[in-house]
């Protein structure tokens, strides 16, 4: 259908068209938004009517099928497939059909890229140097490391379409963004340094074997350092200019180097094939280049015309120019070289050919020191061995000194470019079929040419002239062309072009690489890059591809870049290989490549010879290589754009999660693994957001000990109905855990009442061993207004459910005034109240809140209570005893608590919350307004009693009356007096204004307070000073002998206790304190959130703790 839409462009807004040349407009594929009338007259007569409704989101499979037959490569890096079918204006393009085979798309490129300035200007030197056997097996692990990539290759490569991308494509779609980010960068940084290594070779091979005048810090009359410093120098100039001139070229125009490209590869192969037939014609007709060698010394022959002392010219004895350079005259009686003195000269054949014999002289390594002299083996000589070598300039000299690893590093480059047919993918007729063979066969071939080259190098070439790595020995020729037939000439420019071509390549290659990963988002800093011309030339990328190539440049040496480049290229297979083997092993459904000899193992080993290559070639370079793959890896997980590409990690993931969550399963964790796996229950407004956000701050700061988060959240109605509700909701909750830095999971259920979805939260929360084992929930705001009497109930239910399921249970009260993750105390305390002992949550919960940057100055203090009977000398010791053994460190209090008789105060505020209750029943009110005059007399009583500040009395007047009147009754508004202390006395009030106490009253325990009433009816109520005059005032009210005795015990209790703590702890940045168990029964529910009201009276910041039954912290290690 989609190759259709451009024919139909012109119909669109008229009638619609039959079959697959519909247009865009009233397409089911493009989910158009058409009316029903249109649908129905559109699939009219097509049998469609029965799916009709699903239509636009399932297409018909006519219409899927000719999109897919007509799938087209995109450019690489540049969209997702399948936003591009979306894209209007890719559509009106007119997409041409790839051409490319396997030979002209893959085999070819990757011939050209494979073969370059490493076999020409470095094999003979590694051969010399490492000898056959160790540079053999080099390069068996070499190419060995390249087949089993290009295997593992061409099985992601046969998984399915491949989209333009080629290795970067597959390497983050396989391994997902974080590791495609990571990897595509090395592999762009390898391309890049890659491009820098060629166009040093490019100038080694002009300055030193076809123009050696043009240098522009001259060489001659230099030796040691400063001639080394002089050709680094050139080359960093001429680099310089070639990477300019080369980078101009590629901006001007890319299609020039495409069409240059063959021209290179036929130098590539034209020289290569004249070094075959020179080593054919050694073998009967060795060429002649002869070395001098004094003693078993290798002369330099730009020194000299003659490899000899003197010679007879008539009937005298002449000196020649080699006497001259190491005597300090040209007679025969002059001062020569100790050396040169007590050796002869005598002249080796360079090319002895392959049937001289010379491969068993080549076959063991011969490495050097840096500066040391170039020696011929099996040569005798006469040396003072305390006499230090002079005249050095006159000698062949290593210029590095080389060692096993280092040739691996050198040698590596000259096997990477195996992903030349892949980058290609856009362009192939069939890239599933021509990447695994194009790439397994030029491999092969290249193989092939190394592993000969490295014999037949042995067998045809003396070992001096191996290891002569310039020529200076051959009269500066290329080591490699003095075998070539029929010219060295045809080696020297085939090479020359060959490394220009490659060049040219990496320049073109790189910055579209660049672009690629920035155009995925990925790395959000690159974006910039994703920019160019017009055309799509990406400009940015490749000023910036050149900056950094220009820095290979600025290293000046080919010997040094190249293990650089090596390692970048190693870490780009080993990720390859680690794709592969991955898929396999995760059996991932996707994975089911048509490449038919792909195992594994293959992959696994492909991985272990790639990380054993990078630590042979430079250890300090794999690890830094390694460090900018990890950071890059870190950043993109950090802030990159998040990305879904169905990759292999994801697949590591959960089989890990499943992995981890079987080994839970076996059993609870032992008391020193155990923290704190919290289920945070939030509350939700009217439009779905949070409304106590510090919850999840104080999650935040209590998540030291890690472990598990899950934010929960309900909404009330039914699934169908009410899911756009939890979605809002649960992107809500998201976003918030998001801005306090929660790391965890959301979950938002949805139930018929909140009641039962907070149940279900509690019940179904986690997966199997990962569950938690602690509720966060905040203390109900404003519980005693009647509409806020359901969540009352839901907070208590709460606490009751979780005791059921052991589980521990936190409640901050006054959640609002706790600090923000920005916030930070700088003194303070947090102090605990541990009053009876379930499961050591207490000490446990300040240890991890002191692990954060907020609560980390506060000092931990502990407090705990004696009664009478007990010692609390011991009990003190005994405590900090227990925290030494904790490793807490604590200050340490015993609060002694005497018996003491029950007050006035408690017996009044029992009864009025008891007697209230009974009032409300008798007068027959209904339930709403019965829970406002429970409202009434709580907030009447906590008003006027129990407050530090005696100026600050709030008074309410009774809605009693306003209640009566609504029932069709009178009764006046009664006065409440609360006492405090048993021998008070009434404090007179003025008729119009509150109570004023006096200053006796302002004490703890003798203090009156009254509330305000009318006139008449002050005059008429005595002040309530015993249970007499309680009875005159509520005439249907028991004895205080007949109050609940537990209610009054408690009632007790929960004031004599806040007393303390109030002294003790109210300057405390938080307060811990043991919670107590709800009512069994649901009648005293009312009372229980009053003596928690009493119990936490005074206090700004306040944690209730309940354990959840079991040891949470223990002294053993």
């Amino acid at each position: 259908m989609l190759n259709n839409l451009t024919e139909c462009e012109e119909g669109e807004g008229g009638p619609n068209s039959q079959g697959d040349a519909t247009s865009k407009e009233s397409s089911p594929f493009i989910n158009s938004s058409t009316s029903d009338i249109e649908k129905s007259q559109h699939y009219d007569g097509k049998n469609m009517a029965l799916f009709e409704e699903e239509m636009d989101t399932s297409p018909m499979v006519s219409s899927l099928l000719s999109s897919l037959a007509n799938y087209s490569n995109l450019t690489q890096g540049s969209k997702e497939h399948e936003e591009a079918e979306n894209n209007e204006e890719a559509r009106k393009k007119t997409v041409q059909a790839p051409r490319m085979g396997t030979l002209m798309g893959v085999y070819l490129p990757c011939m050209q890229n494979i073969l370059g300035v490493i076999l020409f200007l470095r094999m003979t030197w590694l051969v010399g140097v490492g000898g056959v056997l160790g540079t053999f097996t080099i390069v068996f692990m070499c190419c060995s490391t390249t087949m089993l990539t290009a295997i593992s290759m061409s099985a992601i490569a046969t998984n399915g379409v491949v989209p333009a991308g080629g290795s970067y494509y597959m390497i983050s779609r396989s391994l997902g963004p974080e590791f495609g980010g990571a990897v595509g960068i090395c592999f762009y940084l390898g391309t890049t340094y890659a491009g820098a290594m060629y166009i040093l070779g490019c100038i080694e091979i002009l300055l030193i074997y076809i123009v050696p005048a043009a240098a522009i810090f001259k060489m001659e009359g230099l030796e040691g350092a400063e001639a080394e410093a002089a050709l680094l120098n050139n080359m960093r100039v001429y680099g310089t200019i070639v990477l300019s001139l080369m980078a101009l070229v590629v901006f001007v125009g890319v299609k020039y180097v495409n069409k240059l490209a063959l021209v290179f590869l036929a130098c590539v192969i034209l020289s290569i094939l004249a070094v075959y037939a020179g080593v054919i014609k050694t073998s009967f007709d060795p060429p002649d280049f002869p070395v001098c060698v004094i003693g078993n010394r290798t002369l330099m022959s730009k020194g000299f015309d003659i490899c000899a002392k003197t010679i007879e010219s008539g009937n005298a004895t002449v000196t020649t120019k080699l006497w001259r350079a190491f005597c300090d005259s040209e007679f025969l009686n002059a001062t020569c070289d100790e050396y040169f003195t007590n050796n002869n000269l005598s002249q080796v054949q360079g090319i002895p050919g392959v049937t001289s014999g010379i491969l068993a002289e080549n076959l063991f390594s011969s490495f050097m020191e840096k500066n040391s002299i170039l020696e011929k083996r099996g040569l005798q000589a006469v040396l003072d061995p305390d006499t230090p070598p002079t005249n050095t300039n006159r000698y062949v000299l290593a210029d590095i000194t080389s060692f096993f690893t280092l040739l691996v590093g050198i040698y590596f480059p000259s096997v990477t470019g195996i992903m030349a047919g892949s980058n290609r993918s856009g362009d192939l007729q069939d890239a599933q079929k021509s990447i695994p063979i194009g790439t397994i066969l030029a491999i092969a071939t290249t193989s092939f040419i190394y592993m000969s080259s490295v014999i037949l190098f042995g067998a045809c070439v003396d070992g001096v002239v191996l290891r002569d790595k310039f020529g200076e020995g051959v009269d500066g020729n290329l080591v490699i062309g003095t075998l070539a037939w029929p010219s060295p000439w045809v080696i020297v420019f085939g090479s020359f072009f060959s490394t220009c071509g490659a060049g040219l390549q990496s320049l073109t290659g790189a910055p579209r690489l660049l672009q690629a990963i920035a155009r995925d988002g990925i790395i959000p800093f690159l974006r910039v890059f994703g920019h160019g011309k017009a055309n799509g030339e990406p400009t940015w990328a490749l000023l910036l591809t050149a900056c950094i190539c220009e820095s290979g440049i600025l290293i000046a040496s080919l010997d040094a870049v190249a293990p650089i480049l090596s390692m970048f290229f190693l870490m780009c297979y080993m990720f390859v290989n680690l794709a592969c083997a991955l898929q396999t092993l995760l059996r991932t459904p996707n994975w089911r490549p048509r490449f038919k000899f792909y195992h594994w193992a293959l992959s696994l080993l492909g991985m272990s010879l790639c990380l054993t290559l990078m630590f042979l070639c430079s250890w300090y370079y794999a690890i830094v290589a390694m460090v900018i793959a990890g950071c890059i890896y870190k950043y993109i997980e950090f802030c990159g754009a998040e990305k879904e590409w169905g990759d292999g990690i994801r697949g590591i993931s959960l089989s890990a999660a499943r992995f981890a969550l079987m080994r839970l399963e076996e059993g609870p964790p032992h008391t020193k693994n155990w923290r704190p796996q919290i289920l945070v229950l939030v509350g939700l407004d009217g439009e779905q957001k949070v409304e106590q956000p510090r919850l999840l701050s104080l999650t935040n700061q209590l998540k030291a000990g890690k472990g598990l988060t899950i934010v929960g959240a309900c909404v009330e109605g039914t699934y169908l109905n009410n899911q756009p509700q939890a979605q809002k909701a649960d992107q809500s909750l998201r976003k918030l855990m998001e801005v306090e830095k929660v790391k965890g999971f959301s979950q938002v259920v949805i139930s018929s009442n909140l009641r039962d979805a907070t149940s279900h939260l509690i019940q179904a929360g986690g997966l199997g061993g990962l569950r938690h084992n602690t509720v966060l929930v905040s203390f109900p705001k404003n519980w005693k207004q009647a509409e806020e009497r359901h969540r009352c109930r839901n907070f208590i239910e709460v606490i009751r459910e979780t005791t059921a399921a052991h589980l521990a249970l936190l409640v901050p009260k006054n959640i609002s005034a706790y600090p923000s993750n920005g916030e930070r105390f700088t003194e303070g305390h947090i102090d605990v109240w541990w009053i009876v002992h379930d499961g050591g949550l207490l000490m446990l919960l300040p240890f991890l809140l002191r692990q954060h940057k907020v609560w980390r100055k506060c000092k931990m203090r502990i407090f705990t209570v004696a009664q009478m009977d007990d010692n609390s000398i011991q009990m003190k010791k005994d405590l900090m005893m227990f925290l030494y053994h904790l490793r807490l460190d604590a200050e340490v209090e015993v609060v002694e608590m005497h018996d003491s008789d029950i007050s006035a105060y408690t017996y009044e505020k029992t009864l009025m919350m008891e007697q209230r209750s009974q009032i409300l029943k008798e007068m027959h009110l209904t339930k709403n307004e019965r829970e406002r005059e429970i409202q009434s007399i709580t907030d009447v009583s906590r008003g006027s009693i129990r407050r530090k500040n005696p100026s600050n009395v709030h008074t309410q007047r009774s809605i009693a009356e306003e209640s009566v009147t609504g029932c069709g009754e009178e009764k006046p508004e009664e006065e409440v007096q609360l006492i405090q202390g048993k021998n008070a006395t009434p404090t007179p009030t003025s008729p119009t204004s509150p109570a004023s106490p006096t200053p006796a009253a302002m004490t703890p325990g003798e203090g009156v307070q009254m509330t305000w009433t009318d006139d008449k009816e002050k005059a008429s109520i005595p002040a309530v000073a015993n249970p007499e005059s309680i009875k005159d005032m509520f005439n249907m009210k028991p004895e205080w002998e007949n109050l609940n005795q537990s209610n009054v015990r408690r009632m007790h209790h929960a004031q004599k206790l806040n007393e303390v703590i109030v002294k003790k702890s109210q300057e405390a940045k938080l307060v811990l304190l043991n919670m107590p168990g709800p009512p069994k029964n649901r009648t005293g529910e009312e009372t229980y959130m009053e003596f928690l009201e009493v119990l936490t009276e005074g206090l700004n910041r306040v944690l209730l703790v309940r354990g959840g039954g079991r040891e949470v912290i223990t002294i053993y290690s």
